[in-house]
């Protein structure tokens, strides 16, 4: 069963070469390589993000205060403070990379493991990429919201992700905008989502699109652990904004 995060990494982007020409499509089973490759690199990209976010904390600055600290106080040296400092930093970063490590094992067990089975399978669900210069340089997936008791209620997207040399470039958008237009095409009233808090590039990008926050909330005890929420967004197919061009 898919995970329900839908992960996005954007960052602001700097002056850039003009990308290839894209089109969005189907996925297809040569592209899986790729689309792994593009997953996992994502998830990777958010472990920086994710060790700041912990550094933050108030119980994350009592730590490296107070264990230190204590050290000190009852030993007396400098070396041993250094020492537990940097074990301190060493382990916050390394535990920082689990919550998108466990995510992204899930996901490759369950919904990734096959993608054509899982979203090609059955009528209104569907899986797409972006190809530039025949290159996978972004995904995105759609799947009738288990958690709706009518299936054609509400359609929700998984894996939106684009490779950092693509980004800034309107991938994302073009790909979210299908994702719209299928809904509509395939009489779903709502397109629903996942994502976490600490993205704020994607959800403004998300809101940018006409999505509404409905809700937050820990998706696992260990994303409760690391303060990190994630945020359910809904829009309206109809109300969506219409589909002009899927490539440029």
């Amino acid at each position: 069963m898919p995970s329900s995060l839908t992960l996005l990494r954007l960052e602001t982007p700097g002056p850039r070469s003009p990308m290839a020409p894209y089109h969005i499509r189907k996925y297809q089973e040569r592209d899986r390589p790729r689309v792994l490759d593009l997953f996992s690199k994502g998830m990777e990209e958010h472990a920086p993000t994710t060790f700041c976010h912990v550094l933050k904390l108030p119980r994350t600055l009592a730590l490296l205060l107070g264990v230190p600290l204590a050290l000190f106080l009852a030993s007396g040296s400098w070396l041993l403070v250094f020492v537990a400092s940097l074990a301190l930093l060493t382990a916050l970063r390394f535990f920082s990379k689990y919550p998108w490590v466990q995510f992204k094992v899930l996901c490759l067990r369950s919904d990734l493991s096959d993608i054509t089975k899982s979203y090609l399978g059955e009528p209104g669900s569907c899986f797409w990429v972006a190809e530039a210069a025949g290159q996978v340089v972004g995904m995105v997936g759609v799947l009738p919201a288990a958690d709706c008791p009518l299936r054609r209620e509400q359609l929700q997207l998984f894996h939106l992700c684009v490779a950092s040399e693509c980004r800034g470039q309107g991938v994302a958008k073009a790909l979210l905008r299908t994702v719209l237009q299928f809904a509509r095409d395939q009489g779903y009233s709502q397109v629903v989502l996942h994502t976490t808090m600490l993205q704020r590039s994607a959800v403004a990008l998300y809101q940018r699109m006409g999505f509404q926050k409905t809700g937050q909330f820990f998706p696992s005890l260990n994303w409760r652990l690391f303060a990190i929420p994630s945020a359910g967004s809904a829009l309206v197919a109809s109300q969506a904004p219409r589909v002009s061009t899927t490539a440029r």
